[in-house]
């Protein structure tokens, strides 16, 4: 698909332009070694390479026009240089116009905020399927066109992927598209020209400071998006997160408010609590729910309130929302034969980890042990490591420490940094097994008829990356096979 300048550069703020600006092109990219004959490639300053470094090559490849923040030190004269201010941002529209705008198509929705974002993203878009739309998810676990399942390598994809994936979206038919927004993708500004019909924010605790640096920095990147949204877009946010109206300060959109805990224009309260489900009241209306724990009655609120202000049936929606199931790697419980409950959940932030410990807790009905086997990723926040060793110990009888995803780090390092978050106290509870697989085994070996297991930190994902390799690995998988099931 070829498109002229003209076309392409549309609403883009150009600082200066050398050489023709009557060109067609072919495709775009920012990735020097994808350039072919008549393409435009954008120079983009990212966090680990310059693009501005890799013109020549791109040049070399046949690119028509290079998009830069600075000319380079020799230009040819047979090729196009566009001078623009902020490379990323330009990407992001230039992505947007040569997928024909996808989201003046579709309406898009993006859900942000350290927890529950997945899980609020998946339920809205398998809502909106039993609700007989066609509807779009881009998310951590995977991505759909419709009913077709796409590989998720990124909670958000690359301005490119993204909008050639709005666009499938359209062509398919897709009314509506659901959306995670990593904080790492408004930073990088992967987003910036799509247009939302909405957006929601579901909570901000502890989390990416490895990139954020500060919990202030990771607060802004979050609040930018809600402060990007138009004033035809809605804005929901939770408002029993302390930093939850703080989001909505400056926002244009219309302002909505969900809560389980005080006055709010979306409302939920918990009436029976079992391991099977929930009992809830939204709006005035009971539904049991097949959901476990606070957070997610507070997802499933963010998943009705989204739905109302896409102006469905309230009726319909409870209906649609008490149907629907647990997603991958989310609070999954596997029961073995002897009794013995075992659940996997992707909790990775301390927050997540204390919410999902406290809700086993708040279930518990007599003298059952909760053990819980808990890592965590290297090359990543090391600042909450003590954090989840401290709250693992503090609420569960016993504790595996074990390897998650190490990266490029030591795993046995990884767990001494842990562990100096557990009071002398609590040693006692706490198991050191780097070998994840022996790890859980020796969970499983550990407990009895009633007791709980959880196993937490990687969820949905079947692997493990060690070195820079991706082995096969997966949760679920290992405590089936020790539960013999």
């Amino acid at each position: 698909m070829s498109m002229s300048m003209n076309e392409l550069f549309s609403s883009v703020k150009i600082e200066s332009l050398k050489g023709n600006g009557d060109v067609e092109i072919n495709h775009i990219h920012f990735d020097s070694r994808k350039i072919e004959e008549g393409d435009l490639f954008v120079a983009c300053r990212g966090t680990v390479s310059d693009g501005h470094q890799f013109i020549e090559t791109a040049e070399k490849k046949g690119a028509k026009v290079i998009v830069c923040e600075e000319l380079p030190a020799v230009s040819n004269s047979e090729i196009t240089y566009v001078i623009v201010e902020d490379s990323l941002a330009v990407l992001s529209v230039l992505a947007h116009n040569y997928y024909g705008k996808p989201t003046k198509e579709i309406q898009l929705v993006g859900v942000t905020g350290t927890n529950g974002k997945t899980t609020i993203a998946t339920l809205l878009y398998r809502l909106f399927k039993r609700l007989g739309y066609k509807a779009g998810l881009l998310s951590t676990i995977r991505n759909y066109v419709d009913d077709k399942e796409i590989a998720a390598t990124h909670t958000t994809p690359d301005p490119l992927q993204l909008n050639a994936l709005l666009a499938e979206m359209v062509a398919e038919g897709c009314e509506f598209c659901i959306m995670e927004v990593s904080s790492h993708a408004i930073d990088q500004k992967r987003i910036g020209a799509l247009q939302y019909k909405g957006g929601i924010f579901t909570n901000i605790t502890h989390d990416h400071l490895d990139y954020h640096k500060t919990f202030d920095a990771y607060l802004k990147v979050k609040k930018s998006f809600f402060d990007n949204l138009g004033k035809t877009s809605f804005a929901i946010t939770n408002a029993d997160d302390k930093n939850g109206k703080l989001m909505l300060q400056n926002t244009k959109a219309h302002k909505f408010l969900y809560s389980s805990r005080s006055f709010a224009d979306f409302r939920c309260r918990i009436l029976e609590k079992h391991f099977t489900g929930m009992l809830l009241e939204i709006d005035g209306l009971e539904i049991w729910t097949n959901f476990i724990g606070d957070f997610n009655a507070h997802n499933l609120l963010a998943v009705y309130a989204a739905a109302r202000l896409l102006n469905q049936d309230k009726e319909e929606v409870l209906r649609g929302i008490s149907e629907l199931t647990s997603v991958d790697g989310r609070f999954e419980s596997i029961i073995s034969s002897n009794g013995v409950m075992a659940i996997v959940d992707y909790a990775h932030t301390p927050d997540a980890l204390k919410n999902v410990l406290e809700t086993i807790e708040a279930l518990r009905t007599g003298n059952e042990q909760i053990i819980t086997v808990v890592g965590s990723g290297g090359d990543r926040d090391k600042t909450k490591r003590p954090l989840m060793a401290k709250i693992s110990a503090d609420l569960s009888d016993k504790v595996v420490l074990t390897s998650d995803n190490p990266r490029s780090e030591e795993p046995d390092l990884i767990i001494l940094d842990m562990k100096e978050g557990v009071d002398a106290d609590n040693l006692r509870k706490v198991l050191t097994i780097t070998d994840r697989r022996e790890a859980i085994r020796t969970a499983c070996m550990l407990a009895q008829k009633g007791d709980i297991i959880l196993v937490a930190g990687k969820g949905h994902e079947d692997y493990q990356e060690i070195k820079g390799v991706k082995h096969h690995f997966d949760d679920k998988e290992v405590i089936q096979e020790f539960f013999k099931l």
